[in-house]
Formats: structure tokens, C-alpha cells, sequence
């Protein structure tokens, strides 16, 4: 009874303290509206393809060769790619490099000679993917042809049919982040960290408010002070993240994918672990240190962990270890996937670090305190 009581005198004070509270829920949002509003482009799902024009040079002596190009060269033309046949003495890389032509394309009886624009290279990519399919197909209707020649006729006829050269597959394309979506869940990761600020002030503000000594004379527990206040300041922050959370969903039309539940509880979980990270360095630093030590891991973590702009995995082993270690990393690596991707086993290893971490700062905490109170 007396943690409940502890517990709902700290959620008193935390509404008491008007501006605290206006922070936890008015910061997130503006910042969602403003960084989801400007960097739309960033997350745009589509890319502007300009014109394909490839120019060739068809020096096979091979009829049938000759005979399935021409059939390719229908099909892909009737895909908006524009073929050009070279004239006698022009040099095709030459005319690339010039930015003439997206590439150029030497077709012999030996196989396909590809030179691709350095400038445009998505369409001359889009370019080499469609020839790479083209030789593939003769292959294998040329070693058709020595066993099945009727085979080999349908593999011809297949290759002259329209908008199968290049094929875009994927799981689930709607199923992406766009900028809203994205900045609505780093936004609400990041201020669940920021619960280290008001934990780092449990019991210095006690101390600061002269109230400690009175609170360490009445009939209670240090326990029960101690697990009163973690749960006060566990469930008042967690409960600006859910707003949050609310009304990004509401007024923004986040996606938050169906688990609610599985999604709180890696919120939830994340905020303990911001609580006893601010109560253990709160008692590691002396005086107003313990503040501005968790004011600085809050920055470092919100710009390693992709609060301002997405951050993808890292080439050195090393940088990888660093970034994975990062308690915004994880959650947001787990949400992302519970979201997107359904993966609900994805919370477990974000919940164990988050649980494990809070735990050991929270034993960290306990022996300072223990200390603090024998010298």
C-alpha cells in the first residue's frame, strides 16, 4: 500500500509540473508534423525513370540470333525503351560518354558487349537487366532447339511477348514507412528515453525540495520509496508516450501497424529502462552533473539511433557493435518489424534488453544509494 501511495504522490507531482508535461507531449508532436512534413521526398516510394534509349550495333551472323534480337527489340520498344541502330563508323561508347545515348549494346555471336552511362545509371541499369534476360533466353532456346525444336519455337514466341523482361516483385509493396510514419515512431522512442531527465531527478529533487530527510523519517520502507518512485515516473511518462502514440495515429494517420498491445509494451519497457538509466546516473554524479550527463547520452543515442534522419547498417563490425548497442536502435529495429512485417517475436529480444539494462541500473542505483547513506 504504501509503494501505491508513493506512486500516485509521484504522478501527482508530474502533472504539478505543467511544463515538464507540455514538453513530453507537445514536443513529439510538433517535431513529427514538421520533420514528417519536410523530408516527404526522403521517404518517397518511387523513382523517376527519364528516357531509355540504347544504342546498338548488331554484328551477328547468325540468322536466328538476328531473328530473336528483332523480336526483343519489339518488345522492349513497346515498353517505352527507344533502340537506335548504329550507323557504320560511329563510336557507341563514345556517344554514351557524351550522354547521347543511355548505353550501347554490341550484339555477336559470341554473346552481348554492354557499355553503360556513368550519368544515368538506374535506366542504364534497367538497360543491362533486360539484355542479361535477352541472352539468357537465347541460351537456353539454342540448346532447346538441339533437342526440342518445338521447344525452342515457344521460348522465341515468349520472348517476343510484352512486360515480361523486367518484373518489380514485392512481399508486400503498400507495407513501407513513409516520412509521417516513420518520424511518428522514432519521435516516440526518442522521448521514451527522454524519461531519463525526470529519473535522474527522483530523488535529487527530493533532496533539493528539502522533503528527503522528512520522507526518510516516516514509517516507509527505502524499498518501498524506491519502487514507489520507479512506478510513478514509469507510468506518468509512459502514459505522455501512449498519447503520443494516439495521437500521431489520430490527427497524422501514423501507421502503427494492429499490435497495440506487443507495441506498448516495448514502449513501456523502454521508458523503465529511461527511468533507472536517469536514477542510476543520478546517483553516480554528484549535483545537478547526473542531468546533464543523461541530457548528453539523450542526444548522442537520438542522433545514433535515426531520430533525425534513418540510419542504415554500418560496413565496419565494429561501428555495427556500436550502433546495436544504442536502446533506441533496438526498439526502433523492433517496432519496425511488428509494425511492417508482423514479426511479434521481434519484441522479445528489444523487451529482454530493455528489462535487463533497466535491472542493472536499477541494482547500480540501490548500492549508490546505500552508500550515499553510510558516508
Amino acid at each position: 500500500m504504501n509503494i501505491l501511495n508513493i506512486a500516485i504522490k509521484e504522478i501527482r507531482s508530474s502533472f504539478r509540473d505543467f511544463r515538464t508535461f507540455v514538453f513530453m507531449l507537445a514536443f513529439p508532436i510538433v517535431l513529427i508534423l514538421i520533420l514528417g512534413t519536410a523530408l516527404t521526398n526522403a521517404f518517397a516510394g518511387s523513382v523517376q525513370v527519364g528516357d531509355i534509349r540504347l544504342l546498338y550495333a548488331n554484328q551477328a551472323a547468325d540468322a536466328a540470333l538476328t531473328e530473336y534480337w528483332n523480336g526483343f527489340a519489339k518488345a522492349v520498344e513497346s515498353q517505352g525503351v527507344e533502340l537506335i541502330p548504329a550507323e557504320a563508323g560511329t563510336d557507341g561508347r563514345e556517344a554514351v560518354r557524351d550522354d547521347q545515348y543511355t548505353a550501347y549494346a554490341e550484339v555477336g555471336d559470341n554473346g552481348i558487349a554492354f557499355y553503360g552511362s556513368s550519368k544515368n545509371t538506374i535506366e542504364s541499369n534497367i538497360l543491362q537487366g533486360m539484355l542479361t534476360v535477352f541472352a539468357d533466353r537465347y541460351n537456353l532456346a539454342a540448346a532447346a532447339l538441339k533437342q526440342d525444336p518445338a521447344a525452342a519455337q515457344a521460348i522465341i514466341a515468349g520472348a517476343q511477348a510484352d512486360g515480361d523482361f523486367v518484373k518489380e516483385t514485392s512481399v508486400d509493396p503498400d507495407r513501407k514507412p513513409g516520412s509521417i510514419d516513420y518520424y511518428a515512431m522514432v519521435m516516440t522512442t526518442m522521448f521514451a528515453l527522454y524519461a531519463a531527465i525526470p529519473g535522474s531527478m527522483l530523488f535529487r529533487g527530493e533532496e533539493a525540495r528539502k522533503t528527503w530527510i522528512r520522507l526518510s523519517a516516516s514509517p516507509v520502507s527505502k524499498g518501498e520509496i524506491f519502487a514507489g518512485k520507479i512506478i510513478g515516473a514509469t507510468f506518468m511518462n509512459s502514459l505522455c508516450i501512449i498519447a503520443v502514440l494516439l495521437f500521431s495515429k489520430l490527427a497524422f494517420h501514423a501507421d502503427w501497424g494492429t499490435h497495440y498491445g506487443v507495441l506498448v509494451l516495448v514502449l513501456v519497457t523502454e521508458v523503465l529502462l529511461a527511468v533507472s538509466i536517469g536514477m542510476g546516473l543520478g546517483f553516480l554524479f554528484k549535483g545537478d552533473a547526473g542531468r546533464s550527463v543523461v541530457t548528453i547520452f539523450i542526444q548522442i543515442a537520438s542522433f545514433a539511433g535515426g531520430a533525425y534522419f534513418p540510419i542504415g547498417d554500418a560496413d565496419g563490425n565494429f561501428v555495427d557493435v556500436l550502433l546495436n548497442l544504442n536502446p533506441l536502435r533496438w526498439a526502433n529495429t523492433a517496432l519496425t518489424q511488428i509494425i511492417y512485417s508482423d514479426d511479434m517475436r521481434a519484441a522479445l529480444p528489444a523487451i529482454g534488453l530493455n528489462v535487463g539494462v533497466a535491472a542493472a541500473f536499477l541494482i547500480l542505483a540501490v548500492i549508490l544509494m546505500r552508500r550515499r547513506e553510510a558516508a
